[in-house]
């Protein structure tokens, strides 16, 4: 909004040749989001208390602290992340760019359906919100939906091809299974996220440093100088999407001053279905998909502890893990909460260079 109001007049005021440049319309992103969520935050959190009483239902089968140190917490905390997110994007992106909607509508579409399930949680008081199978059918109608627009907005033979890190030119063209593809990556984010969000700060933190690294990438696919000197796909427009990730930085910094040990507020599957949509979203239009699999292989690890445990547990009768996902493995295993949390976060930025070294070796 900002862009098209103030882009226009820069011809007599010189300053407003600012609102050009990608970084600078990035960083007016990232501070809009941080302000608007430590200005929501405080009243929002206490909305939430009188509304949800004794909070976020938890889980009777989880580690046996967490009724006693969880209790009372209130859910739904991704509300904050999509609005300053929302917000945010809208302020200070080029709303003609068709890619900036695209994602916009996943992250809402995963916020509304992880909302229904948190709130469904809520009214009944209990851990179990939309059934497992409406809600798989909720997100693959969503991915499938966007994915084709994705396919429809992209330039072929790019918009539905598959690019392979470590290989310049290498190129899958999946033709009509781009759609299942694509949708399966943000699906599959989408609940790789849900599954780490079980600890305070454990989920939000690599969030952000996967947003901050698609960021980078977005804005590195959008350039086409920079696309050629690093051998890497141009991808006309993605550039626009360094300001999305730049607001999703913002808002999630934002609600980590609330969500950090311990926790006053919780996202909820409002909050992590929409970041880890959003996530697969970026990483599908900027065709870094497998990268997103390096970047975000924390995310990854929760997942496969999670299927690994319940594959074992049905084929053995055994469990490979004290308890899925990974993180309570090691509260099982006696760890302190901050020490579980803290050192997920050092992996996450390991992985996250990894993955962007992916950049430069071809």
């Amino acid at each position: 909004m900002l862009y098209h109001l103030l882009l226009p007049l820069s011809d007599d005021i010189s300053v407003l040749n600012l609102f050009r440049y990608l970084s600078f319309r990035t960083g007016g992103a990232i501070l809009t989001a941080l302000v608007i969520s430590f200005l929501m935050g405080a009243p929002l959190i206490q909305l939430l208390k009188s509304k949800q009483g004794e909070g976020q239902p938890i889980r009777v089968d989880g580690p046996e602290n967490h009724p006693l140190t969880k209790k009372g917490t209130p859910t739904m905390g991704g509300f904050l992340i999509l609005t300053a997110l929302t917000i945010s994007t809208l302020l200070w992106a080029n709303l003609y760019n068709r890619y900036v909607w695209a994602v916009l509508f996943v992250t809402l579409g995963f916020g509304i359906i992880g909302f229904i399930d948190d709130y469904l949680k809520i009214t009944r008081r209990t851990s179990h919100g939309l059934s497992g199978k409406i809600k798989l059918i909720a997100e693959v109608i969503m991915g499938c939906a966007i994915a084709w627009w994705i396919s429809r907005i992209g330039q072929e033979p790019l918009a539905t091809s598959l690019a392979i890190p470590f290989f310049k030119n290498l190129l899958f063209d999946l033709g009509w299974f781009f759609i299942p593809f694509a949708a399966l990556v943000m699906i599959g984010a989408s609940n790789a996220v849900n599954l780490t969000d079980g600890l305070d700060g454990l989920a939000i933190v690599p969030a952000m440093i996967v947003g901050a690294c698609l960021a980078l990438i977005t804005y590195l696919v959008g350039n086409n100088i920079f696309a050629t000197y690093l051998q890497i796909h141009n991808v006309p427009g993605a550039g626009e999407l360094t300001i999305f990730c730049g607001a999703l930085v913002g808002a999630s910094l934002g609600f980590l001053w609330f969500n950090a040990p311990p926790a006053m507020i919780f996202m909820g599957d409002t909050g992590s279905l929409a970041v880890g949509g959003a996530l697969g979203a970026v990483s599908v239009i900027s065709k870094h998909e497998l990268v997103l699999v390096m970047i975000g292989g924390l995310f990854v690890l929760e997942t496969i502890s999670v299927i690994v445990q319940v594959a074992s547990f049905k084929i053995t009768g055994r469990r490979v893990f004290r308890m899925a996902p990974l993180h309570h493995h090691f509260e099982k295993k006696g760890w302190e909460e901050s020490t579980i949390v803290i050192r997920f976060w050092i992996i996450a930025v390991i992985l996250a260079l990894i993955g962007l070294s992916t950049l430069k070796v071809r």
